[in-house]
C-alpha cells in the first residue's frame, strides 16, 4: 500500500487505524484481546488495539534472547474541525443556508480551510442490545458534504489582517434548501443516518471529524513533492506500518519489534489513549508476562531497549529563511531528520542520535539534523511524554515538511521512502 493511499483514506484516527489492521491482518498478524492475557509463540505477529484510535503492533523472534525491544512511535491524529453536539444551524439571518457548528481540533492553520472541499468522518455510536452495549461504527461520507466560504475583500478591505473567529467565520455550509420547503432541525444526522441505513432516534453519539477531501498528489516539475492533507503524521504511520510489515530480519535485531500508534498528539497526548498515559508501559508488560519471558527481568529488558518517536520535522523554508536555525538547516529531499533540543522538546540525546546516525551511514540513508531556531519554541512531539513513562534510550525523528498544520500540507517523496527503510532496519 503506498503513502498515497494512506494520506486518502485515512480521514480520521478511527479510518487510520481502520487501515493499519487491514494491512496487519492482511500480512498475517493476529489479533489479541486487550483485557486478556497475551499467548505468543516465538516468531509470532501480533497486534492489539485497546481503544479505536490506537494500535499497538509487534513481531517476536524466533529464538528470545535478552527481551530487548525496538519500539517505534507515531500518533493517529491531526488538526480538523470537529462536530459539536446538535450541530445544525439554521438561523434567521440565512434562512436558505444550513451550517453545522464545529470547534477547532488541535493547532490548524485556520486560513488554509477555508474554499477546500470538506467530507465528514468517524465514528457513530448506535443503540445497542442494552445501554451498556451501544454500537459502534464508523462513518465516512467519502464526498465533500461541506465547504467554507471565505469572504471577498470588497466586503472587508482589512479582512486579511484580521485574526480568524471561529465561531462565527468558520461554521461550513452543508446545504441550500428551497425555503418554501420545510428544513428539519436535525436535517445532517439525518443525513448521517440515511447513509448508514438506520433510524436517526438510534444515534446516540458520535466523533465526526471535518476533513480536506481534495486527494493526496505530486507537485513540482520533477513530481518529486508530495502534496496532501494530513502527512504530518500519517505519513510516520505509513512507515512504522510498511516497515513492521516488512520483517527483513537481521543479525543486531531486538527480540521484539513494537509500533504505538497512539492518539490525541495534536492536543497533548493527555488522554487515555494517548502518549501521556501508562498505556505504553502496560502493553510492554502484558507481553513480558506471557510464556516467551517467563525468566526474564521486565526492567532489566527495558534497560537494553531502544525507542524511536517519529513524527513530522519543520524545513526551511523558502521564503521564511530567518525561522531556521543558522547552522541546522533541514531541507526537503535532505533525508531523514534527527531532531533534538536542550529543552528536551524532543527527547534525543548524543548517544541516541549516534545510533540513529550510524545505521542510517550503514544503509547509506540520507540524515540531517534540526536544531530549533534559538528564541523559538518550536514543536513538541510524543518522545518525550513518552520516555517520561517507559523511559528507555529514545529518539525523536521525522521527515522534514513544509506548511505543517495546514489543510494541504508539502513534504519529499525520497525523505518518506529513506525514512520507510530506516523502518525496516529498526523494526526487522
Amino acid at each position: 500500500m503506498d503513502l498515497l493511499s494512506y494520506l486518502d483514506e485515512g480521514t480520521s484516527p478511527y479510518q487510520v487505524v481502520s487501515i493499519v489492521r487491514e494491512r496487519l491482518s492482511a500480512a498475517g498478524f493476529r489479533e489479541l484481546a486487550f483485557d486478556e492475557e497475551f499467548c505468543l509463540e516465538p516468531g509470532g505477529r501480533y497486534y492489539v488495539s485497546p481503544y479505536p484510535t490506537v494500535l499497538f503492533a509487534f513481531t517476536a523472534a524466533e529464538k528470545i534472547r535478552t527481551g530487548s525491544m525496538h519500539i517505534a512511535c507515531a500518533h493517529t491524529d491531526f488538526p480538523c474541525l470537529k462536530l459539536k453536539s446538535c450541530p445544525e444551524l439554521i438561523g434567521k439571518e440565512t434562512p436558505s443556508m444550513v451550517r453545522v457548528n464545529v470547534e477547532p481540533y488541535g493547532g490548524l492553520l485556520k486560513k488554509t480551510w477555508f474554499d477546500r472541499p470538506l467530507g465528514v468522518s468517524g465514528k457513530v455510536m448506535l443503540r445497542g442490545k442494552s445501554p451498556y452495549e451501544p454500537r459502534e461504527v464508523f462513518f465516512d461520507s467519502k464526498t465533500p458534504w461541506f465547504i467554507l466560504p471565505s469572504l471577498a475583500p470588497h466586503l472587508d478591505k482589512d479582512i486579511e489582517k484580521k485574526e480568524v473567529d471561529v465561531q462565527k467565520e468558520m461554521m461550513p455550509i452543508f446545504c441550500v434548501w428551497n425555503q418554501e420547503a420545510s428544513c428539519s432541525e436535525h436535517i445532517f444526522l439525518e443525513a448521517v443516518a440515511s447513509r448508514m441505513e438506520v433510524q436517526p432516534e438510534d444515534i446516540l453519539d458520535y466523533d465526526l471529524y471535518l476533513y480536506n477531501a481534495e486527494p493526496a498528489g505530486y507537485a513540482g516539475f520533477d513530481s518529486t513533492l508530495i502534496s496532501s492533507a494530513r502527512i504530518d503524521n500519517i505519513a510516520s504511520v505509513a512507515a512504522l506500518t510498511e516497515g513492521l510489515i516488512a520483517d527483513d530480519k537481521r543479525e543486531d535485531a531486538a527480540d521484539i519489534a513494537l509500533i504505538a500508534l497512539f492518539d490525541n498528539e495534536e492536543i497533548g497526548s493527555r488522554s487515555k489513549q494517548g502518549a501521556d498515559s501508562v498505556l505504553l508501559g502496560w502493553i510492554t508488560e502484558k507481553i513480558f508476562e506471557s510464556q516467551l519471558f517467563s525468566t526474564m527481568n521486565y526492567k532489566n529488558a527495558m534497560a537494553k531497549s531502544m525507542m524511536l518517536s517519529v513524527d513530522g520535522a519543520h524545513a526551511l523554508h523558502p521564503n521564511y529563511p530567518e525561522k531556521s536555525d543558522i547552522t541546522n538547516q533541514v531541507m526537503l529531499g535532505g533525508g531523514i531528520v534527527l531532531k533534538t533540543s536542550a529543552t528536551q522538546r524532543y527527547v534525543t540525546d548524543s548517544r541516541a542520535s549516534a545510533i540513529v546516525a550510524g545505521l542510517c551511514q550503514r544503509e547509506k540513508l540520507p540524515y540531517q539534523k534540526q536544531v530549533n531556531r534559538s528564541g523559538l519554541a518550536g514543536g513538541q512531539t510524543l518522545g518525550p511524554i513518552a520516555a517520561s513513562y517507559l523511559p528507555v534510550l529514545a529518539a525523536d525523528i521525522g521527515i522534514p515538511m513544509l506548511a505543517m498544520h495546514s489543510a494541504k500540507e508539502l513534504a519529499h517523496c525520497a525523505d518518506y521512502e529513506a525514512l520507510r527503510k530506516l523502518m525496516e532496519i529498526w523494526l526487522a
